[in-house]
């Protein structure tokens, strides 16, 4: 029998699972043989992406995180079915003054880490000054920054000091940035390199590596973890895979249990339509977004009148519709539907492609047309339609007579670092957020340290507006303060955001917790599968 989960959500922070009952009365097995899992997500040590892609204090992508999420305990975890984040390692935690400034913890008693050496206030010190210190490349410390100084008391006590008020600051503490790590295992002055990982979550973790990229993950049930986690399986194993089309034959053929991201459209459609078989699709709303990033120095788009004309020409509609179908939305902000604080800047200044109107802007500005571009894309890390994705963009821009573009495509290892140093004028990233607030669809691009090391500085946006926000410790009213980012966004183009897409796993029918097994944050969380009856 082929079953659809949908999960709708309702608002922000409340998703709500419908599930089609069938083979379900044993959900939550420990029992039985590994899950295994498949992925796309291609994790490599290599000299161009980082030699250490799984140290917290380097990870900054849904893959590698998703990898800490189920090894590396945090003093905070967004709970089951989302809403604001709860004490996990930690047993309490709260703001202790009015100003939202001072934030403290207690430890759970006797935490300790997977090898049996005990947790204390010093190594949640450690880890997070770790962490700040290092400054990894790919930005990730930047989660962090509104710390001045961690302060301890005790073994099981914990104070963070804050340099201003930080209302999203429980959310950050729930991130892997801030893992908990052992120091025998993560030295203080530098990154660890390779794909070992250690800590106190409810897994442990064993690598099989070939030719220098992680194959296979076997998580197993960590017997030592205490935490507000129910693990619903004693082990399950993550296979990546080459392509989509590979991970789904493994699916059909029972090699694996459940395929994850990034699955193609056109395997969506097929699971979806199915009446009958032994796989579920499971879908539910997601807050994954794809966006055309700037180098806002480069000659070819340092003006921003081409970058407006851009966002003047290009059809959201269109391109969503001709890859992506019913899979996606188009989106007109940073901040998608769904969160507290989103607006439709982009429609509400450009309003329906105009073509006329770009050009308009363009003569203006007196920019020479066409203006040539290469519109650069990665090959392997957001999915089979990308390439397609990007040759309806340039085809649109093209189109309009205003734009010469052509598209490269660059393998993900070499593509992420090409960005970061400036090397493309043009390119499109995916962005799914670290915690589901609008600020984390906002600092990432906008602020110090920011996870693109865009050139873009908007003062205003940095020193005044993004540190309003925090200080809002009810998020619904830092939803002016948010327009006001989004207007500055829609006017300058630093960003040029295109869609939102919703999220799928798909499992073989005797596996229970795929409800559950993402989030809204894309977050993958093994431990709620478990092994049940065929349907």
């Amino acid at each position: 029998m082929n079953r659809k989960t949908l999960v709708l959500a309702a608002a922000m922070g409340l998703l709500a699972p419908v599930l089609a009952a069938c083979g379900d009365a044993e959900s939550g097995s420990g029992s039985g043989d590994a899950i295994v899992v498949g992925t796309t997500d291609r994790f490599t040590a290599s000299e161009e992406e980082g030699l250490a892609p799984l140290d917290p204090a380097w990870a900054y992508d849904v893959g590698t995180w998703n990898i800490l999420r189920q090894t590396v305990q945090t003093l905070m975890v967004q709970p089951r079915g989302d809403g604001e984040p709860v004490p996990e390692a930690a047993e309490s935690c709260g703001f202790t003054d009015a100003g939202n400034e001072r934030y403290s913890c207690t430890l759970r008693d006797g935490l300790q880490f997977s090898n049996g050496d005990p947790i204390t206030a010093q190594d949640v010190k450690y880890s997070i000054d770790r962490a700040l210190s290092l400054e990894g490349d790919s930005g990730v410390f930047a989660l962090l920054s509104t710390i001045d100084t961690v302060e301890t008391q005790g073994d099981r006590e914990v104070i963070f000091h804050l340099k201003a008020a930080d209302a999203t600051f429980p959310y950050k503490l729930s991130t892997p940035v801030a893992g908990i790590v052992n120091k025998d295992d993560y030295a203080q002055d530098k990154l660890r390199e390779g794909f070992d990982v250690d800590g106190s979550g409810p897994y442990t973790m064993k690598s099989e590596v070939k030719d220098g990229a992680l194959v296979r993950a076997t998580f197993t049930k960590n017997p030592s973890y205490k935490g507000v986690l129910q693990t619903n399986n004693d082990k399950v194993e993550m296979v990546a895979y080459d392509s989509a089309e590979s991970m789904g034959d493994a699916l059909e053929d029972g090699k694996i249990d459940v395929m994850t991201r990034s699955m193609s459209p056109d395997q969506i459609q097929k699971l979806a339509n199915a009446t009958d078989g032994e796989i579920e699709l499971v879908e539910s709303p997601g807050l994954e977004i794809r966006y055309l990033a700037f180098n806002t120095k480069a000659a070819s788009v340092k003006d921003k009148a081409v970058r407006q004309a851009m966002a003047q020409v290009i059809n959201r509609d269109e391109l969503v519709a001709k890859v992506y179908g019913s899979q996606a939305e188009p989106l007109f902000s940073l901040v998608p539907a769904g969160v507290t604080g989103h607006s439709n800047a982009f429609f509400n200044k450009y309003g329906d492609p105009n073509v006329a109107k770009a050009r308009e802007e363009l003569e203006e500005a007196g920019v020479d047309t066409p203006v040539k571009l290469t519109l650069h894309y990665t090959t392997d890390h957001y999915g089979p339609a990308t390439k397609a994705e990007f040759e309806q963009l340039s085809k649109q821009l093209n189109d309009s007579g205003l734009f010469a573009t052509d598209t490269e495509g660059t393998s993900w290892d070499k593509f992420r670092p090409a960005g970061q140093k400036g090397k493309y004028d043009v390119y499109g990233m995916g962005w799914f957020p670290d915690y589901p607030d609008a600020d984390a669809f906002v600092a990432p691009f906008l602020d110090e340290d920011n996870f693109l090391n865009s050139p873009y500085v908007n003062t205003d946006v940095r020193k005044d507006l993004i540190p309003q926000s925090r200080r809002q410790a009810d998020r619904l009213n830092a939803s002016k303060t948010f327009e006001k980012i989004q207007d500055i966004v829609a006017d300058d183009v630093p960003v040029l955001p295109l869609w939102q897409g919703k999220q799928y796993l798909a499992a073989r029918d005797d596996i229970t917790g795929t409800a559950y097994a993402l989030n809204s944050s894309s977050t993958l969380q093994l431990w709620e599968l478990g092994r049940g009856v065929s349907g």
